[in-house]
């Protein structure tokens, strides 16, 4: 017999059973949901008062670049604190931000969760795909594309038991053509 055997190495398993990722899953699920129906103020609930937020594009490097370890900077869309994102909300809320008027139609979707326990001991890392679509006024459709890392720990104070933390989103696009970036993601 001379078959071929391709050694694949094992990939990191996620150290959660089923029932807590359930759990999780559902609790990023509720997050989503509360995005996309403009519930900012109950987003926020869910949001920890130490939250680090950031988002960044994708930055392109020519493979011999790549070999040598040479990347080109991090271009960083959002490095934000929970303070700042309330006041991004407040802003919406006082009807008078004119880049969400009318204001955008968003679906969040997330797949392909892998959950582990957080580098930093304090909670659960999140692994997983991301898509935004964005629909405004007629014509105005974008979709963001990329990869979402983000970090929840218990919090028995509120009604769903979960606060994110920490939460990177890296898109896949290099050069962002909306012609603004107003909606939370």
């Amino acid at each position: 017999m001379n078959a071929s055997v391709i050694d694949i190495p094992a990939t990191p398993s996620p150290v959660v059973d089923v029932a807590l990722h359930h759990q999780i899953a559902d609790f990023l699920f509720l997050e989503a949901e509360l995005l996309d129906d403009w519930n900012f103020r109950g987003w926020l609930g869910v949001i920890a008062s130490d939250v680090r937020y950031f988002m960044r594009s994708t930055t392109n490097a020519q493979t011999r670049d790549r070999r040598k370890s040479i990347q080109p900077p991090t271009t960083w869309i959002f490095n934000e604190t929970w303070g700042q994102l309330e006041r991004r909300i407040a802003r919406l809320e006082t009807g008078m931000a004119w880049a969400e008027e009318p204001p955008s139609r968003t679906r969040h979707l997330i797949t392909n969760l892998r959950i582990s326990a957080a580098v930093d001991g304090d909670g659960y890392e999140v692994r997983c795909n991301y898509v935004l679509h964005r629909s405004q006024k007629e014509r105005d459709l974008n979709t963001y594309i990329g990869t979402r890392v983000d970090r929840i720990r218990r919090a028995a104070d509120t009604a769903n038991g979960w606060r994110i933390y920490f939460r990177e989103i890296t898109l896949d696009q290099v050069v962002i053509t909306s012609h603004n970036l107003s909606v939370l993601f």
